[in-house]
């Protein structure tokens, strides 16, 4: 029997903010590392036997940077499935089931969020192992975390009897996330683990337990694969389909009313990164107990964790604290209250700003570009496109653009006819004219473009051709 990992990459990470957003969320960020979570994730599989390239399921505005990430890595995935909504892990997990029983009817599924870190690769892979056996006999596999504190933000699994033949034991119950005196009972019970979100099953014995349990949920999905419709690399689901499914997530939907289930302790230095406090707890500190990364100064400080993106950070006479710099935010905040980051997050959602959203740099496809200024009927940006890409065929309404390439090689397009712009050179794009931008040469094209006119909004393109199918 096969092991086909699936990769879960739908989550946001709003307590994660400024650094994780939803147009780039944690799990595409490198926090522990110079990896990103992602590439972590799919990287500590390397020692397991029989496992196959993973499979993704992940937002659509994301595929192209997780492909890119992926790519980076040396992986080609099985496949890249991409949600039109997001309905939690329970449909997603099914949908990814009725997809690899399709390609191996005998395959076992390793079910993995993109965002956790585990600090253990051999301890992990040994805890897979122990989990193999449970799975082999029908088992829906869980694996719970050896408790280290009575942690109030992780849901708890009870462990049961053992199950003969194996190092794993049954579910006695879980349970939601407790409040402080309640952890500390579970901790000190010495029977309570930590709720992981990983899983381990025969993909069709977890489909068997879906049909039986959420026949909606399995309908759905099965709907929205076989309504599925191939976009370059990419799989998207059918979006009536899946957005009718119920939301839902794997505890809730199977494994808290499966007979089935089972859970295996595990050791591995886990983290779901769940908020700042989490990387300081993770991550490596100085005599103070400090954790920094970037260009940071400290005097004085003890127990902080201080992030510097794009400029020095210095902090004197604080303890305690996390602070989190970016090029348009930062954050301070008691390293107690980091779970109420989200607060924020959710005041920006309703002040209509984009600082939730996005970063100064924005990634697409082809490249990225970056705001550098703005002002009343202006923005400068800086633009990188990669070698041998290019933007869509497209024109704006409202404004026009100048563009004075700093560094590589431009194929303009104006209007059908093309032009060749090189270092130090320039070009103009009036108002209402068909253009292309694209890297006909072997090194990145960087650009600085200036625009100009009453309306100068993302929302004014009109987009006739693009390589990758955004008309």
């Amino acid at each position: 029997m096969k092991l086909y990992p699936v990769i879960l990459s739908g989550g946001s990470g709003t307590r994660l903010w400024p650094l994780s957003r939803a147009a780039l969320p944690k799990q595409l960020l490198p926090l522990a590392s110079e990896l990103t979570l992602l590439q972590e994730t799919v990287l500590r599989l390397d020692g397991l036997p029989e496992v196959a390239a993973p499979l993704v399921l992940c937002n659509e505005e994301h595929r192209f940077l997780i492909a890119e990430q992926l790519r980076q890595i040396g992986v080609t995935p099985l496949g890249i499935y991409l949600e039109p909504v997001g309905r939690n892990t329970a449909p997603a997990a099914t949908v990814a089931a009725l997809a690899l029983t399709r390609l191996d009817p005998d395959a076992l599924m390793l079910l993995l969020p993109a965002d956790h870190l585990i600090r253990d690769v051999a301890a992990f892979h040994a805890c897979i192992h122990e989990g193999l056996q449970a799975a082999y006999a029908g088992h829906l596999v869980t694996f719970g975390i050896l408790p280290d504190a009575p942690h109030t933000g992780y849901g708890y699994i009870q462990r049961g009897e053992p199950i003969s033949g194996t190092r794993a034991h049954r579910v006695a119950r879980f349970i939601e996330k407790p409040d402080r005196a309640t952890a500390e009972r579970l901790l000190d019970s010495g029977d309570h683990l930590w709720n992981s979100g990983m899983f381990l099953f025969p993909a069709r014995r977890f489909l068997d337990e879906v049909t039986r349990l959420q026949p909606a949920i399995q309908a759905a999905c099965a709907q929205a694969l076989e309504h599925a419709c191939s976009d370059l690399d990419f799989w998207r689901l059918e979006r009536k389909a899946f957005e009718a499914c119920p939301a839902d997530s794997i505890d809730y939907a199977v494994m808290e009313y499966t007979r089935d289930a089972a859970v295996v302790q595990a050791d591995i230095g886990w983290s779901d990164i769940g908020a700042w406090s989490a990387l300081w707890e993770v991550g490596d500190k100085d005599g103070a107990g400090n954790v920094v990364r970037g260009d940071v100064f400290l005097h004085a400080a003890r127990d902080c964790y201080v992030r510097a993106d794009s400029r020095m950070v210095a902090a004197i006479g604080v303890q305690d604290l996390i602070i989190v710099e970016t090029a348009d935010a930062v954050l301070v905040a008691d390293r107690a209250q980091t779970q109420e980051v989200r607060r924020v997050v959710e005041q920006l959602k309703a002040q209509g700003r984009s600082e939730h959203e996005f970063h100064t740099r924005v990634y697409r496809p082809w490249g990225w570009y970056e705001g550098i200024d703005a002002g009343e009927r202006f923005q400068v940006k800086r633009i990188m496109v990669k070698p041998g890409e290019k933007l869509s065929l497209q024109m704006h309404h409202h404004r026009a653009e100048h563009w004075i390439v700093v560094s590589g090689t431009a194929l303009v397009t104006r209007d059908g006819r093309q032009e060749l712009i090189t270092e130090n050179q320039s070009t103009y794009i009036p108002l209402g004219t068909v253009h292309r931008l694209e890297n006909p040469g072997k090194i990145p094209l960087h650009l600085i473009e200036v625009q100009s006119g009453p309306y100068l909004g993302e929302d004014d393109i009109v987009r006739f051709e693009d390589a990758y199918r955004r008309t």
